[in-house]
């Protein structure tokens, strides 16, 4: 099942993406970064192959379209891990994934309030970042105990010197996959599809086991 769904939270309403396989064993949210939306084309990638993992994925607008228009609102990281709380508590409300284990999927200064929700609810399965800004969720990175993986391509030289800073800093289970050849966005032949597996492993290794 796939479809757009309606995130009625206090006083506002956001909109996502919501896609849910004949059987699902888990549930993974996605946080996008600045600019984006969940119409990123990468994002919808990655989303598309953990469905064939037998994932359960939400791909929410963490703004309002009047939100999205002020720049300063997509970088304000505290603003979207409450929205990113928000959306995840009303998504644990939804009949058919209520129980299920979950995980997030942070892109860009997505994985920051990706890491900040996961700090915040000790629930959470598993956190996957790809070309992130963990340096952003620093004051709290310390408190995330899911097991986190930090994906960044090997010619992304300063997402990639942030993301050595921020292992060191994590205290829960980690790991850092380089990929070779790949910039920021991960536009090279193959490199996308590599996060993707990638990803997919990490989830499968940590939340089917939870379930």
């Amino acid at each position: 099942m796939n479809r757009e769904v309606l995130i009625e939270l206090a006083g506002i309403t956001l909109q996502g993406d919501l896609t849910i396989p004949p059987v699902a064993k888990g549930i993974i949210i996605f946080s996008h970064g600045s600019g984006s939306s969940r119409h990123s084309p990468r994002n919808k990638s990655v989303a598309a192959y953990l469905l064939k993992k037998g994932f359960a994925t939400l791909l929410p607008d963490l703004l309002t379209p009047d939100e999205d228009k002020v720049n300063e609102n997509r970088f304000n990281i505290e603003l979207l891990t409450r929205r990113l709380t928000d959306a995840t508590r009303w998504l644990m409300q939804h009949g058919s994934l209520s129980g299920l284990p979950f995980g997030y999927f942070g892109a860009s200064t997505g994985a920051a309030s990706a890491l900040k929700a996961a700090a915040r609810n000790q629930s959470t399965g598993a956190v996957v970042s790809r070309g992130g800004r963990p340096d952003l969720a620093m004051d709290e990175i310390e408190n995330v105990n899911a097991p986190t993986l930090l994906i960044v391509g090997s010619l992304d030289a300063d997402v990639l010197n942030l993301n050595t800073i921020a292992l060191d800093a994590l205290t829960c289970y980690k790991s850092l996959e380089i990929v070779p050849g790949a910039s920021h966005l991960f536009e090279e032949p193959g490199t996308l599809e590599r996060v993707s597996q990638i990803a997919g492993e990490w989830f499968e290794r940590f939340l089917f086991k939870k379930h």
